[in-house]
This record gives structure tokens, C-alpha cells and sequence, in this order.
């Protein structure tokens, strides 16, 4: 049987390495040599080889592992490429792209195990800050290797929430404006950091009480949502407790003002 502790202090030193290449190409990025995937999709050389460099050294940890990726450097960037695999790892290279090529802090190296189709292992980095958060099932979530637990806020009036803006898929903008505002009002505030990965780490780690987005991939939340729920708090779709990891949006909280938050999304979400 695997030691998933063991597992995930592996994982997390990968993700380090991985953190440090970013880390120095930053010193010296140019920009003309980034690619566009899509609308306001950006993706550059450091997104691509940092994933090759997890590949690598995650196939060192569990080489019969499949993997679902961002950048498709193994060929798999979905379930099904990796359906006879007991192991699973969902990879994001750098979460937080657009802000790595405009210099901007606040950017991660994450990646989440899953083993017979449920979250084992998650090490978010963080690499302006030199964070590294690991959790484990059932072991726990930590912060550079001290426990983290959510905040015990109790309303969403003592609450500061994170979200993602859409840069695809606008055609529920309007849904999500109306949300936004009504959160901005009902809150201590709401702020926007530009990485997924990031804020669930923080809600984790009790910096937010809640965060929510839409139309996120697996790879962006599949860390973070382990993280949020062994930090003791809750992540479901924003209407139903349905599946967050594949389910294209996100609500979590610190269990606390889940309820409410769902309640304030589902004013204006259709």
C-alpha cells in the first residue's frame, strides 16, 4: 500500500523544483515569446517545461500513474486517458499565467492525486511567496509543514471572499456581475488574485472565508479543493453539492457561511 504522507512530501519537493524553475525564468521573461490557446488564454515556454519537469519527476514517485495535464505534454489532458490507471495526477503547471508574464505576484505550481476517483494527495506552491501547501486524505492540510485550519468566521458579513473573473464563456457575464455585487455588499469584501489554486490554498490556510468561480478546469481546484476540505472546510457546485473537481465551478468556504454563499449565488445564478 502507498504512504500517501510519504507521497505527498515527494510531491510537494517536486513541485518545489518545479516552483524554482518558474521562479528564475521570471527574472528574465520575455514576452513576445508567449502563445495564445484562446481568448485571453495565455501560455507560455515556462507553463510547458515546468510541466514537463513535474511529468518527470511525479513518473519517479508512481510510475504506473496517469495523468491528466494542462499543457497536454503526456497526451492525456482528460479522464478517460488515464481510466485504467489506479493512480491519477492532475497537473497545473502555473496557475496564474497572465500574472507570471505581466510580472505581477501571486502564481502556482499545483497538483492533486487521485486514487480510485477521489482526492488522496495536493500540494499547492506558491512562488513569489514561498509557500508550499500540502495536504493529505484524511491527514490533515498544512503550510510549509505547519498545520493550517479555515477561519472561524461565522456569517458572511464577517467574511472576505475570493473570486475568478471569466476570460471565456461570457455568456452568463451578467449572472456573475449581479453576484459579484452582491457579495461586495454583504461582505467584508472581494478580492480578485488570478489564481484558483491560490485562493482555495488561502481559504485553506484561513486568510478567506469563501471563494467561488466559474468554469474552472480540473486542473485548476483539484489540489485546493483537498486542501480546503482537510483545512476543515467545504467545497461543492455553486447550487448543489454536486462534483467540484469535474463539475466546471466552485463554491468553498470554511463551512461556516457556506450556506449563505450558495443562498447569495442562487439569487442570480440560472
Amino acid at each position: 500500500m502507498t504512504d500517501l504522507t510519504q507521497l505527498s512530501l515527494g510531491l510537494a519537493e517536486v513541485c518545489r523544483r518545479a516552483g524554482q524553475f518558474i521562479r528564475q525564468e521570471a527574472a528574465s521573461f520575455d514576452r513576445s515569446r508567449v502563445e495564445t490557446k484562446g481568448v485571453h488564454d495565455l501560455v507560455s515556454y515556462v507553463d510547458q517545461e515546468a510541466e514537463r519537469l513535474l511529468v518527470a519527476g511525479l513518473r519517479e514517485l508512481l510510475p504506473a500513474a496517469g495523468f491528466i495535464t494542462e499543457e497536454g505534454t503526456t497526451g492525456g489532458n482528460s479522464l478517460a486517458t488515464s481510466a485504467d490507471t489506479e493512480y491519477t495526477w492532475i497537473i497545473d503547471p502555473l496557475d496564474g499565467t497572465t500574472n507570471f508574464i505581466h510580472g505581477l505576484p501571486c502564481y502556482c505550481v499545483s497538483v492533486g492525486l487521485l486514487h480510485g476517483g477521489e482526492l488522496a494527495a495536493g500540494v499547492v506552491y506558491e512562488v513569489t511567496r514561498d509557500e508550499t501547501f500540502r495536504a493529505v486524505r484524511g491527514g490533515g492540510a498544512f503550510c510549509n509543514e505547519r498545520p493550517i485550519r479555515v477561519s472561524d468566521a461565522a456569517t458572511l458579513g464577517q467574511s472576505l471572499i475570493a473570486t475568478g473573473f471569466p476570460y471565456t464563456q461570457f455568456g452568463q457575464l451578467q449572472d456573475y456581475l449581479q453576484i459579484l455585487g452582491a457579495f461586495m455588499q454583504r461582505s467584508h469584501g472581494v478580492r480578485r488574485v488570478g489564481s484558483a489554486a491560490a485562493d482555495l490554498a488561502w481559504v485553506a490556510a484561513g486568510r478567506f472565508e469563501g471563494f467561488f468561480e466559474f468554469n474552472l478546469n480540473s486542473y485548476d481546484v483539484a489540489a485546493g479543493i483537498l486542501l480546503v476540505r482537510e483545512a476543515g472546510g467545504k467545497v461543492t457546485q455553486f447550487l448543489q453539492d454536486g462534483d467540484p473537481l469535474f463539475g466546471r465551478q466552485v463554491v468553498a468556504s470554511n463551512g461556516r457561511v457556506h450556506k449563505e454563499m450558495q443562498q447569495t449565488i442562487g439569487e442570480f445564478w440560472r
